[in-house]
């Protein structure tokens, strides 16, 4: 086992630009009341005051809209049927979101509220949206609070649970660190409370067999991840570039006690999240199409910035919003591969363009880029 002190725990943190926090249904909803937990959410707000105030962004995934609105609802108990979780989750979202609102609010903190399935993170067209949308929320200061858009998603399109939906969000916005807050303090060799001689494990630098073997279940009933779940988090936020912890929220002011050193398991990533990105857009898709752009783009994107309309030449082959494209200079040689932000209908209409007459040309304002920066990969970088 090997063990990390507070002071590494606390480097984690400090290194972290942006953090994505997942809170489970089992510390926000009270487990006889079924009604939110005031006092631990105001001291989770608390905590994401203080790591606002230090200039990182924080993202929140939150549960609890089906159990919050199945009690709003008077719904049996027993196994709620596809309709009736369904409109739990449109009666009790209303109540997640107004819960959440009101405790960041005391800290001055905005509160934007976000609904994802599956689609939203795998389509590359909407992928796309929903990144920029939620990068924009962090780059004008709010909180966005996500959970899954369990009003429409059917049992074939669910993430089923919302560990992986934040892993998926932090691989999304290029997260540096995925924090699942659970009832549990970490990954142990086997199930702690039927297995005496369970093991805490401290650091897990790589997602085994072995490793994948000392899952278990989740004890809440409503509570849909177990730590079979969280494993697959690990696997997608690490092999994002994205550092991901798992600890004990049950107390209160539980990011507090995780910066004080409070036991839990860390997975280890071994490479950045920007790097992890680049890797994906340059190695893990086909090209569908290619621009060729003048030699003025070709210095500006060498420089590290975003391509523009106006530098392109020609556009070639079929491609949609987010398609993966080539990237040619005027003598045909690829310099580099991005997504892009157009069609390649539209992309030939607006080529050789100024950013502000898009709007005039196409008839609605999209993207000032062509390809952005951050979806842009040159050779040889």
């Amino acid at each position: 086992m090997v063990a990390i002190a507070p002071s590494a725990r606390k480097s984690f943190f400090d290194h972290a630009k942006t953090i994505v926090i997942k809170v489970g249904s089992s510390l926000l909803v009270d487990d006889n009341k079924k009604v939110i937990n005031t006092a631990w959410l105001d001291e989770i707000a608390e905590d994401i005051a203080k790591l606002r105030a230090t200039g990182k962004n924080v993202v929140v995934v939150s549960s609890g809209a089906i159990a919050l609105g199945r009690k709003l609802l008077n719904i049996r108990n027993g196994k709620l049927k596809l309709q009736e979780k369904q409109a739990s989750a449109a009666a009790g979202q209303v109540l997640l979101a107004h819960a959440w609102m009101k405790s960041l609010g005391t800290h001055q903190l905005q509160t934007a509220q976000i609904l994802l399935s599956p689609d939203d993170t795998e389509t590359r067209r909407k992928h796309i949206n929903a990144r920029a949308t939620m990068l924009a929320l962090l780059g004008l200061g709010a909180v966005p609070v996500v959970n899954e858009n369990d009003t429409v998603a059917t049992t074939e399109i669910r993430f089923g649970d919302n560990d992986r939906l934040a892993a998926r969000v932090a691989a999304m916005i290029g997260a540096d660190m995925l924090i699942l807050l659970s009832d549990v303090d970490g990954l142990y060799t086997a199930n702690p409370n039927v297995c005496g001689t369970a093991t805490h494990l401290a650091v897990v630098p790589q997602i085994t067999a072995d490793i994948i073997a000392m899952a278990g279940p989740a004890n809440a009933d409503y509570a849909s991840g177990g730590m079979v779940t969280k494993l697959e988090a690990a696997r997608i936020a690490t092999s994002a570039g994205c550092q991901m912890i798992i600890c004990n929220g049950q107390n209160l002011a539980p990011l507090s006690k995780l910066q004080a050193g409070a036991k839990n398991t860390v997975f280890t990533a071994t490479k950045s999240p920007h790097t992890a990105r680049k890797q994906w857009i340059s190695g893990s898709l086909a090209p569908k199409g290619e621009i060729l752009i003048d030699d003025g783009a070709v210095i500006a994107l060498q420089d590290g910035r975003s391509l523009l309309p106006a530098g392109v030449i020609a556009v070639t082959g079929q491609f949609g919003r987010g398609d993966l494209i080539e990237v040619k200079n005027k003598a045909g040689a690829v310099i580099g591969h991005g997504l892009s932000s157009y069609s390649s209908n539209d992309a030939m209409l607006i080529c050789g363009y100024k950013s502000n007459e898009i709007e005039t040309v196409l008839g609605y304002r999209g993207r000032d880029e062509m390809i952005h920066v951050d979806n842009l990969v040159i050779s040889g970088t």
